[in-house]
Parts: C-alpha cells; structure tokens; sequence
C-alpha cells in the first residue's frame, strides 16, 4: 500500500483537525461580533453627537470649500511623488554604494543609511525648514526622501543579496562585469520580490505628507484644519475628518491595488517564465557529435 504524499499546503504546518477547524470558526465569529458592536457604538456615539445633521455638511457643498480641498490633495499628490521619485533614487544610489567593493565608498553610504533611518523624519523636516531656511515644500519632501530613500537603500541591498548566489557566479563565468551582473542578472530579479515592500514604503511617504502642515504647507490636511477652524458648530472636526480620511485610505488602497497589478504582470510576462525543456530521449547525442561505432 503506497503512502500519499502530504498535501501542499502542510509544508510549513499541520492541517488543522476538525476541534481546530471548530475553533477557528469561533474565534472568527467572536471577532467579527466584536468589531460589528465597535462599529455601532461608534455610530451610535456620532449619531448621539449630531454629526449627520445638514447643517454640519452643508459647508461642503459651497464652492470655495471644495476647490480649498482640491488645491489641497493637489498639493499632497505634488509632493508625494516628488518624494517617491526623489526617494528611489537616493535609495538606489546608497544601496549601490552600501554593495560597493570599495571600503570606503560602503562605509560612507552605510553611515548615511543609518543615521537618516535612525532620525525621525518630523525631525529632519523642521531643521531643514527652519535651521537652512528653506520652503515649506522643498523642506517637506527633502525630509521625506533621506528617511524613505535610507529606508529603501536597504530593502534595495536586502533584495539584491537574497538572489541565489548561484545567479551571479554563472553571469561572472559568462564574462559580465559587476555592473553588468547588477544591472541585467540581480536587479530584475530583486525587484519582483522587493516590490511588495517598495509599495509599502511609498504608502508611508504617502501618509507622511501629512506633516507638512506643521510648517505652513497647504496640503490636504492643512485645508482640512483651516476649514475646521472656520466654522461655527461643536466639534467641527469630525466632518472634516470623515472627509479627509476615506480619500487617503483611498489613495493607499489604490496603491497596493497598484503592487498587486503590477506583480500579477510580472508573473505573466513570458520573459520572466521559465523555459521549458524537452526530456533527452533514448540515444540523443550533444551538437556537433556523431554516434559512436559498434
């Protein structure tokens, strides 16, 4: 009697038996009743505030308002992709350094890596605003590209060392130089499996632009702060929060939505797929042979 082989999916663990299979179904259920009662206390709390009345969103349908917040999500996705740009290339070029076959070449781009990863990015962002006297927008996205790109220089370097080690000695046995072996063998290569980790990154960016309405740069947030300010009911606030926030959770969605299209891509790219080989057959001979004589 032959033993079946164990199913894909009990490689990393057992397959839960019926008593765990019971269980997880409780605990399930347990958890989805939990956040469905915080849901409705939470309902029930603005509801209880008067927070859906006509007079708390009728502000949102004047005009000015409306292009206020406009200029001010303009303002966000302006300075989220310079600092996406900004900060794949700094990450790039400190991950190349920190693999760089020169002592001192790595040393400097390790020092720089760590020590803007190590400072908080509120931080960086008020000294080059206010100790180099810069504007709100340059020192905004200055701010978020040393603490993005450090961060990404890593995940960079990370990526291109977990490619199989034996990828880059058959390109150095084929003549490649280092670069080439980066550029054409290891980088591709990284990239579809960093991809998940950039795109969380660039989401943080994203949500980080935030802190430009700490000096004065009139971004989302900073035009949902003057409106708040401006108007004349109790807890003013909470309209404009629940405004604000389903567009950023939006954009984030929208962005991890992007990972997963592009990575569903890459898979299907038939450059990317492996080539198939035909099974030697029974008395196949290499090229540029002749069948031995009896």
């Amino acid at each position: 009697m032959t033993r079946s082989a164990p199913a894909a999916g009990s490689a990393l663990y057992d397959i839960p038996g019926p008593v765990t299979r019971r269980r997880h179904f409780t605990y399930g259920v347990v958890s989805t009743v939990a956040i469905l009662a915080a849901l409705g206390w939470l309902l029930y709390l603005l509801f209880d505030t008067d927070q859906f009345t006509a007079a708390k969103w009728n502000p949102f349908t004047y005009k000015g308002i409306q292009e206020l917040l406009l200029r001010g999500l303009g303002n966000t996705l302006k300075a989220f992709a310079y600092a996406a740009v900004l900060s794949l290339a700094l990450g790039a070029v400190l991950a190349v350094g920190r693999l760089s076959v020169h002592r001192p070449v790595r040393w400097v781009s390790t020092l720089l890596v760590e020590f803007f990863r190590a400072m908080p990015v509120l931080v960086m962002i008020f000294f080059i605003f206010v100790a180099l006297k810069v504007q709100p927008l340059p020192a905004l996205v200055a701010g978020l590209t040393l603490y993005n790109g450090s961060v990404l220089a890593e995940v960079f370097r990370t990526g291109v060392n977990s490619v199989e080690r034996g990828q880059r000695e058959a390109a150095y046995a084929l003549g490649m130089r280092k670069t080439q072996v980066t550029t054409y063998v290891l980088a591709p290569q990284a990239v579809r499996a960093m991809m998940p980790t950039i795109i969380s990154q660039l989401v943080v960016a994203l949500k980080d632009t935030s802190l430009g309405f700490l000096i004065t740069y009139e971004e989302f947030l900073h035009a949902g702060k003057l409106i708040a300010s401006n108007l004349d009911y109790d807890l003013p606030f909470i309209p404009v929060v629940m405004v604000i926030s389903p567009i950023y959770i939006g954009m984030c969605m929208l962005l991890s939505w992007f990972a997963t299209w592009l990575a569903r891509r890459q898979r299907r790219n038939p450059k990317t797929e492996a080539v198939g080989v035909d099974p030697a057959a029974p008395r196949s001979l290499l090229p540029g042979t002749r069948e031995p004589r009896a």
